[in-house]
């Protein structure tokens, strides 16, 4: 029984697929240049962590802060004890406290980039 010209099957050929994407076009990458709802998302987790640190550097502060007024005014005869506490004693705590909150910040952007560039 012959077929019909319409009933004839046909093999439709094409270049291979790729079954990975371009090394250029990762989903997180775009998904945060698109700006959708995952990129927003991946953004906020950024944001997040780098308001964490700041705060956890701003409660240090306060606790290393707050209660000097009560110590100058428990001992209000002692004005050089004033000047040692707020030039010496602070400084070091203040500069390490610097060093960790930057270190902390770019740990947590290269743990973004780590995340968005699949590395």
């Amino acid at each position: 029984m012959p077929q019909d010209a319409g009933e004839r099957r046909v093999t439709v050929t094409g270049p291979p697929r790729r079954t990975r994407r371009a090394p250029g076009h990762y989903r997180p990458r775009t998904e945060i240049d698109e700006q959708t709802t995952l990129g927003h998302t991946y953004v906020r987790s950024l944001i997040r962590s780098q308001l964490r640190t700041a705060l956890t550097v701003f409660a240090v502060l306060v606790l290393l802060v707050a209660p000097l007024p009560l110590v100058f005014a428990a001992a209000p005869e002692a004005r050089r004890l004033t000047w040692v506490v707020l030039g010496f004693c602070l400084y070091a705590p203040f500069v390490l406290l610097a060093r960790w909150y930057v270190r902390r910040a770019e740990r947590n952007e290269r743990d973004f980039v780590r995340l968005v560039e699949d590395r």
